[in-house]
């Protein structure tokens, strides 16, 4: 068991840029492609997310210094430090229960397309790390494989039915025909959609918007994306106390997001087509007209600039919430770079309205902290089991991501109790 561990977990530490690309290989050829379009369809598609990751590192590297700006300058002082989706996928890993989890989602997805109980393929293999999670937290506690991996596929359920319920907004709102997204993080944030529709109708916020066409409109080429992740940049490093030179910097990087994120994003989209249509094709020959979604990253929303616009606003006003709310233990750092992910649903059922989509994301953000201060304990020993090393001066861990992941939470309090 323990050496098909470390195959499972050397092959998921290649990354999304290689499991991704082969995965689409493999289900090009299934599909009936000759093998020559199906590689050419991975790779364009592994081309695509090594330049997204990299726009998201630039997200990265730019947050975070910003983000320790702003809580050095108003001096704040809380325990629980947010490690964020890299160490939280690392954790989840190393867990006991982990090396289940890959073969029994495939297989829990592949009963749900025959009974027609979902209708996502979900190729993010990568991300089934949100299953692993789960099941990891669940073990923590009950010491019982069983009960780790119902809670798994119970998670996995989640993700998959939400993927069916937003997959119209994502194909006519994000323009993505035949793609759906099932991602752990971004599912945890599909209630916003609600709260979405309620601002829509609430007298005064409904007229409220902010959305780059009408900013584009009002403000002419000033009000074009790049401009805005220029300014939105810049006012993140005046409130991080940057000197002159850093603040041009980070506005430079912001901009750069803003223009480069959807060019990666066409060329992610101009690899899939074709193993959609193969995918459909084949599909419906064999079971009639059929409407399978192909399940990818959430990263493939990042390209609409109202998200990227609504994120870094939300940065600041993460780092506030965490200051001001009372109870809350969660310093904001590690997944600050993640807030896009979480937001897309959001942003996507605003129809681009900036002004919508911050509301409710920062009403959801404030509810994740106070969930990832709770699980600070479990998460902080399942790191301590998994050999990984504390941050410097932190007592407890956990991240807004997965640890503030309100569906996980639900899952993981239910067996709690039995437990």
């Amino acid at each position: 068991m323990e050496g098909f561990v470390d195959i499972v977990q050397g092959f998921l530490g290649l990354g999304a840029t290689v499991i991704l690309p082969v995965v689409i290989f493999l289900l090009g050829l299934a599909f009936g492609q000759k093998p020559g379009k199906a590689f050419r369809s991975g790779l364009t598609i592994g081309v695509a997310f090594v330049g997204i990751f990299l726009v998201v590192d630039l997200l990265v590297n730019n947050l975070g210094p910003a983000a320790q700006g702003m809580v050095e300058r108003l001096g704040v002082n809380l325990n629980v430090i947010d490690v964020g989706w890299p160490a939280s996928s690392s954790i989840s890993w190393a867990s006991s229960v982990a090396a289940f989890i890959i073969p029994l989602g495939l297989l829990v997805n592949a009963i749900m397309l025959v009974t027609k109980t979902t209708k996502c393929m979900n190729v993010d293999i990568w991300n089934y790390w949100h299953y692993t999670f789960t099941a990891a937290m669940i073990y923590a506690v009950s010491g019982s494989v069983v009960q780790s991996l119902i809670g798994a596929v119970l998670f996995q359920i989640v993700c998959l039915k939400v993927a069916d319920w937003t997959a119209p907004m994502v194909q006519d709102f994000y323009e993505m025909p035949g793609v759906s997204v099932a991602t752990g993080s971004t599912i945890s944030y599909a209630p916003g959609i609600w709260l979405v529709k309620l601002l829509q109708v609430t007298p005064g916020i409904k007229n409220l918007n902010a959305d780059p066409d009408s900013i584009q409109k009002r403000f002419g080429i000033f009000g074009e994306s790049i401009f805005i992740g220029l300014a939105l940049g810049a006012v993140i490093g005046i409130l991080a106390g940057f000197g002159i030179g850093d603040v041009i910097e980070i506005g430079m990087a912001m901009a750069a997001v803003m223009v480069l994120m959807p060019r990666m994003v066409k060329i992610l989209m101009e690899g899939l087509m074709p193993v959609s249509e193969s995918a459909r094709g084949w599909l419906n020959k064999r079971f009639g007209e059929s409407d399978i979604t192909i399940g990818l990253d959430a990263a493939v929303l990042l390209g609409h600039p109202s998200v990227i616009a609504t994120a870094l606003i939300l940065v600041p006003v993460t780092v506030l919430l965490a200051v001001i709310l009372p109870g809350n233990a969660l310093l904001p750092f590690g997944d600050l770079a993640t807030i896009p992910f979480i937001v897309a649903f959001i942003v996507g059922a605003a129809r681009g309205n900036i002004v919508h989509s911050v509301i409710v994301g920062a009403i959801l953000i404030a509810i994740s902290l106070y969930v990832a201060t709770d699980v600070a304990p479990i998460m902080t020993q399942m790191a301590q089991d998994a050999n990984f090393n504390m941050p410097e001066g932190s007592a407890q861990i956990s991240s807004i991501d997965q640890g503030g992941n309100v569906v996980n939470y639900i899952i993981f309090k239910i067996f709690d109790i039995f437990n």
